[in-house]
This record gives C-alpha cells, sequence and structure tokens, in this order.
C-alpha cells in the first residue's frame, strides 16, 4: 500500500494570487518524501504533480481539501498514476 504512485490533482476556488503554489511546496516538504510542483493554469486552477509513497501523496491530497490552505479551494479533482520520474525535489513553477 505504501508504493511510489503519481497523484496529479486540479484545484478550482480562489487559488492563484494568494500564495497557494508555495503553501503546497511546503507542506510537501514537509510530509517529506514528496518530488512534483504547483503549477497555475490559465483557466485559474492550480496544478500539482506528486510523485512519492502512496501514504505521503494522500496526505498532500487530504491537505488540499481539507481548507486549511491559502484562498479558497471549491474542489479537487486527482487522478493516480504510475510514477514517471523527473523530479528532483517539490517545485513552484
Amino acid at each position: 500500500m505504501n508504493e511510489d504512485v503519481r497523484l496529479t490533482a486540479w484545484v478550482r476556488g480562489k487559488v492563484q494570487g494568494v500564495g497557494f503554489r508555495w503553501f503546497t511546496r511546503a507542506n510537501a516538504l514537509q510530509i517529506g518524501g514528496l518530488r512534483g510542483f504547483a503549477l497555475n493554469l490559465e483557466d485559474g486552477r492550480v496544478q500539482v504533480v506528486a510523485e512519492g509513497p502512496r501514504a505521503q501523496c494522500d496526505l498532500l491530497l487530504d491537505w488540499l481539501r481539507a481548507g486549511d490552505t491559502p484562498g479558497r479551494v471549491d474542489g479537487v479533482t486527482e487522478i493516480w498514476d504510475t510514477p514517471r520520474g523527473g523530479y528532483e525535489s517539490f517545485a513552484i513553477r
């Protein structure tokens, strides 16, 4: 159950211009073991890609949905996949 996975999440709401990506990165680093990025999309959403152990990705997804984030999260859509690699740490793009 703790195999490495790839989580891709799209976060809707007031999530741009409020430090959301920075706090997402800080939280991912605090959870530990995650690599990936947070990226503003042109349609106002933030895309979060995280690779690492399933348990850590679940913690990040729970945080994204919990409402304890900057701005306002109206919803999160996610997909799970196998890791693709290529990330050295968790970055803001």
